[in-house]
């Protein structure tokens, strides 16, 4: 006899149906989920601001990384927007966080597989921080391209144009 009372664990247990499997996030995920670092958004027309627009078919995540670049091509600031799980915000906000200060080629260098074992996401989730890898290449491709190929600043080396196309 099933009971108004009784949790649903027990009703589905009473009734031999397994309960739902709970699923357990890690707490850095939790924590970068429910307190995100560094949303929001910077000016695009902005020649020192790359922006990295990135989607995974499969889920449905969108994520959009910003970051704003010195003369020194240090980022000095980052901002994101995610449509997505918990991973996905939670790997928007931890690569913010990991690439503020850092060089454009050191950030480059960033892997999803370090992202993924900083915040302790499971194998399906590894999609998410995928996307925060992705979206950090966008943004300095993105970056660079404003700036006339792979130039930190406005103020380095210009391609040399030969005689004859210049004549």
């Amino acid at each position: 006899m099933r009971h108004a009372y009784a949790p649903r664990a027990a009703t589905a247990a009473m009734a031999g149906v397994a309960p739902p499997a709970k699923r357990f996030y890690h707490e850095r995920v939790i924590d970068h989920y429910e307190n995100p670092r560094n949303m929001g958004s910077l000016d695009k027309s902005d020649p020192t601001v790359g922006t990295g627009l990135v989607g995974a078919p499969a889920c449905g995540d969108v994520m959009r990384l910003q970051i704003k670049v010195d003369d020194g091509g240090k980022i000095v600031d980052v901002k994101f927007k995610t449509f997505g799980c918990g991973s996905a915000i939670a790997s928007s906000s931890y690569i913010t966080e990991r690439v503020r200060g850092m060089s454009l080629d050191d950030a480059l260098k960033i892997r999803n597989t370090d992202i993924a074992k900083e915040l302790c996401l499971p194998p399906v989730k590894l999609h998410c921080s995928m996307l925060a890898e992705d979206a950090i290449k966008s943004a300095i491709k993105d970056f660079r391209t404003k700036r006339g190929g792979s130039l930190v600043s406005g103020t380095g080396a210009q391609p040399t144009v030969p005689q004859s196309i210049a004549a």
